[in-house]
C-alpha cells in the first residue's frame, strides 16, 4: 500500500524530448511584450505583444494582440493585428482583424469586415518538417559574379 514506486511527474520532465501538447493554451497578456523567438508545439493565445519569430501549434491573436513579424503554425486564428508573413495549414482571420502579411496558406477564411493587405498563396501540402514553406518555393536568382558587377560599373 505505501510501498508502491512513485510515478514520475510528466510536468517535471526537463529533457527536451517531444511530448504531446496540453490541452490547456499559454496566455500572453495584454500588459507584456515579447521580443525574439516564440516556439513549441503546443496552443498559445497572444493579447500582448510579440516581435520577432512564432513557431507553434496553435497560434490565436486575441483582439488586443499584436504581432509584428513571422508566423509559422498549424493552425493561426487571428483577431488582432499582425503584420509580417503567416505560414500555416490553416488561417482564420476574424472580422476584428487587422492582417498586413503574405500569407502561404491550405486553408483561409475570412469574415466580413476584417482588414487584408498582402498576398495569399495556397499550398496543396504543408511542409511536414516545419521549415519554411517559402523558402521551400522560392526560386533563387542566380548570383552576380564579380566580373559581372565590375563590367556593369
Amino acid at each position: 500500500m505505501f510501498n508502491k514506486a512513485a510515478k514520475p511527474d510528466p510536468a517535471s520532465d526537463f529533457s527536451g524530448g517531444a511530448r504531446k501538447a496540453r490541452g490547456v493554451p499559454s496566455l500572453l497578456g495584454p500588459d507584456l511584450v515579447v521580443e525574439g523567438r516564440l516556439s513549441g508545439a503546443g496552443e498559445v493565445h497572444i493579447d500582448g505583444r510579440v516581435i520577432g519569430e512564432v513557431r507553434l501549434g496553435r497560434l490565436t491573436v486575441g483582439e488586443s494582440g499584436f504581432v509584428e513579424g513571422s508566423i509559422e503554425a498549424e493552425h493561426v486564428d487571428i483577431r488582432g493585428r499582425v503584420v509580417g508573413s503567416i505560414q500555416a495549414m490553416n488561417v482564420r482571420i476574424a472580422a476584428s482583424a487587422h492582417v498586413e502579411a503574405d500569407i502561404t496558406h491550405q486553408q483561409m477564411s475570412m469574415e466580413a469586415g476584417a482588414f487584408f493587405q498582402g498576398r495569399c498563396m495556397q499550398v496543396s501540402e504543408f511542409v511536414a518538417d516545419r521549415r519554411p514553406l517559402l523558402e521551400t518555393l522560392t526560386v533563387a536568382a542566380p548570383a552576380a559574379t564579380d566580373k559581372t558587377v565590375a563590367e556593369s560599373a
